[in-house]
């Protein structure tokens, strides 16, 4: 059969293979083509003959195969019709529907019924142990109620769930009842069972006792209950606070001639009560007798524990976390903080003391009173071993205190010899008073308050002393200097704010104070960086602080000058630009407006000069002086029309002022503490105040011929003293009239070339 699958090659049959394949056949090649088809066929039919005929009995099998699955089907389908039939008649489906539905609503209901009735047996049996409890309570069984709250709270929770039965709050309700009501038994048990007597001292233990005519119940059986419940803190917490107030705070006290005995009282061959009494027979003690105090309070420590937590360690350790944090705290408080050495010679004498409370805390944990694991419960020791510390910092302290009381108790108030120009201040000659200091970098004196050298004097003390100390003492010292000096800048802005708006000696005396600081902490570093432990060598640093200080200075001396400036403004301002002075209302307006000036600049000298360095002094006058100046002549050259008579009123005002203020330009000569003046120069109130030189040049221009005017700017002298070319032509059209001289002369000032 391989030939009915094989394609059959049309080529082949031909008898030449040479052909091309796109060249079309020939007649007689068709003819030939179709005669071997024809042959080729009829081989093809008879090998499918012979091929059915040797296989005629497996198409013959196949063949009955395939008719008995074609009836099988027409019988399926005939029964499938038949039960179509049968269910369209009867809707047998809708009924077994409905039986289902109903057998589950009916087990449905049955597992709820189960649920609930499980639901009724617990909360039956919840509220049975409940009613046990009180039970138990009433009988004394107190450990068996104890057992029973504990599991009860478990079963009943202690927060109420989301859509819980109502009865599951109502239980707990009940079992909250059930708790409070033996919580109270219990601490009622311990309030009898532990009294603090006042009178006579002493502390009385019960080891059987009843309350409210109940059965005689031990004390440890009491413990028991309180640790099944939990509330074993809650019990303790009021005999552990009587505890450490009548008790342990008397035996700390280092001024309490008392010891402690203990006492037993048996009743038919069993203990039923111990007796801690307070006995006053020891004699006051030191301050440094640490070995009395601890062993007073081990003594009581030990008597709570065989008394009340009966030896078991888990109570003990319950019992130290309540009262060990405030024990601690009264022992260093009371005794530790106050035997701390006041010198740094007498801190090895404190070791002694150290090594009484490391053994003291070392019997404590045996006792497990405090954890042996936690360091956090070696409070004494960690205070005791860092008494260094505690030393500078009670010293730091000190330190502050005093720097604190030196600027508030310090009135800042000039001595009477320094109200006025003092000449040994002046001149430089010696003066021993504490308020005169050098100012190292500035080769000058200034007058300071009492505060100020009270602080540095403080100041160089501690220095002098972190220079002898360990290192952890002299870092504390180091940081109390720095703060000690801060405090300087934080309190006296505040307290002498009102001072500071004012002209007065007060914020004249904080410009030197601040003066004086930062020239003092610049040579700190150089003083003693040198001596300085060499672990804090590289990180004590002052200079940080001399800028802020010399700033602060600087503020408070620019304030003071703007404020004396502001003042002769308002005062010249009364002058109304000096027009019109050749009317006498006008003059005499004018004259009072120079007098309030010099009266202000006589008021400023009397201040500034006793207390200034000269050379302050001296810069700060003269920017007041120029202001007052340069805005004298300014009015001046801005008037226009002057007549003769007001050209000479206005020189009489200038060469008023001028006489008038005389004493106080010659005192500006002086620069320096020896009071001589400056060589080599012909006018150093010039230099000082470049518009003097205006102002005089001003007075002499007022009756000045317009040609010598002329000749003055031509050469260079008008120039000189600060005149401009736009002053100078106003000025001669304000005085001389127009003509022919004028405009010839304006030509040439105009002309000049400089």
């Amino acid at each position: 059969m391989d030939v009915l699958f094989n394609s059959i090659n049309v080529r082949d049959l031909l008898s030449s293979h040479d052909l091309d394949e796109s060249s079309p056949l020939s007649a007689p090649d068709l003819r030939l083509l179709i005669d071997r088809l024809q042959f080729q066929s009829l081989q093809i039919k008879s090998k499918v003959q012979a091929y059915l005929l040797s296989h005629h009995a497996d198409f013959s099998e196949l063949f009955s195969r395939c008719s008995e699955s074609a009836s099988r089907c027409e019988q399926i389908s005939d029964s499938v019709s038949n039960l179509l039939a049968l269910i369209s008649d009867h809707p047998i489906d809708a009924e077994i529907r409905v039986a289902v539905s109903e057998i589950e609503k009916t087990m449905k209901e049955l597992k709820a019924k189960r649920e609930l009735l499980d639901l009724v047996k617990v909360i039956v049996e919840l509220s049975e142990r409940l009613k046990s409890v009180q039970e138990d309570l009433k009988n004394g069984r107190l450990i068996s109620a104890a057992e029973a709250v504990r599991d009860l709270k478990k079963a009943v929770g202690t927060v109420a769930e989301e859509r819980e039965p109502v009865v599951y709050g109502l239980l707990r309700k009940e079992w909250a009842e059930c708790f409070e009501e033996i919580q109270g038994m219990l601490v009622k048990f311990m309030e009898n069972a532990v009294r603090f007597e006042r009178e006579p001292n002493k502390v009385r233990v019960k080891l059987r006792l009843s309350v409210d005519g109940t059965h005689e119940i031990e004390l440890r059986t009491i413990l028991e209950a309180m640790d099944v419940v939990g509330i074993l803190d809650y019990g303790l917490a009021k005999v552990a606070d009587l505890m450490v107030k009548h008790v342990i705070a008397p035996a700390v006290n280092c001024g309490s001639p008392i010891s402690f005995t203990e006492e037993l009282i048996q009743d038919s061959d069993q203990m039923t009560e111990m007796i801690l009494k307070t006995v006053s027979c020891e004699p006051k003690l030191e301050k440094d007798d640490a070995e009395i105090i601890y062993s007073r309070i081990i003594m009581i420590i030990k008597f709570f524990y065989k008394s009340i937590c009966f030896q078991n360690g888990s109570w003990m350790r319950c019992f130290g976390r309540l009262t060990w944090p405030r024990i601690a705290e009264i022992i260093i408080s009371n005794f530790l903080s106050k035997v701390v050495p006041d010198d740094a010679s007498k801190l090895a004498d404190f070791q002694k003391i150290i090594k009484c409370t490391s053994e003291f805390e070392i019997v404590l944990k045996e006792m497990m009173f405090i954890s042996a694991s936690d360091n956090k419960d070696e409070r004494l020791s960690n205070f005791a071993e860092n008494v260094e510390v505690h030393f500078a910092s009670r010293k730091k302290t000190e330190i502050l205190a005093k720097a604190r009381n030196f600027l508030l108790q310090c009135d800042f108030a000039v001595p009477q010899e320094y109200t006025r120009t003092s000449p040994k201040l002046k001149y430089g000659g010696e003066n021993s008073s504490d308020h005169v200091v050098d100012l190292l970098f500035l080769s000058e004196r200034c007058v300071v308050s009492e505060a100020a050298s009270q602080l540095m004097a403080l100041v160089h003390r501690t220095l002098q002393d972190v220079c002898l100390s360990s290192v952890k003492v002299a870092l504390e010292f180091y940081h109390a200097t720095r703060d000690a000096i801060l405090l300087y800048e934080a309190v006296i802005p505040v307290k002498l704010e009102r001072q500071l708006n004012g002209i007065n000696q007060v914020a004249v005396l904080i410009h030197n104070d601040c003066l004086y600081l930062s020239q003092e902490i610049l040579g700190l570093a150089f003083e003693y960086r040198s001596e300085f432990p060499s672990a804090i060598r590289e990180h004590a640093v002052f200079l940080d602080m001399a800028p802020r200080f010399h700033l602060m200075a600087e503020q408070v001396l620019q304030r003071q000058i703007q404020l004396v400036i502001f003042n002769l403004k308002e005062a010249i301002d009364g002058a109304d630009g000096f027009q019109n002075t050749h009317q006498m209302q006008k003059f005499e307006s004018a004259k009072f407006s120079i007098d309030q000036v010099v009266f202000i600049l006589e008021k400023v000298h009397i201040i500034w000069e006793p207390v200034l360095p000269p050379s302050t002094y001296k810069r700060s006058m003269s920017m007041v002086l120029e202001s007052v100046f340069s805005r004298m002549t300014k009015d001046i050259l801005l008037l226009d029309d002057l007549a003769a008579e007001e050209t000479l009123q206005l020189q009489r005002l200038i060469h008023l002022m001028l006489e008038s203020l005389s004493s106080l330009l010659e005192s500006l000569i002086v620069v320096n503490q020896k009071g001589t003046s400056q060589e080599g120069f012909a006018h150093p109130l010039d230099d000082l105040i470049p518009s003097l030189r205006k102002t005089r040049k001003v007075a002499d221009l007022l009756d000045m011929p317009l040609k010598s005017i002329t000749t003055a700017w031509e050469s260079g002298e008008l120039i000189s003293c600060g005149f401009t070319l736009s002053e100078m032509e106003d000025f001669i059209k304000a005085i001389f009239a127009d003509s022919p001289l004028r405009k010839e002369c304006l030509w040439r000032i105009e002309s000049a070339n400089f």
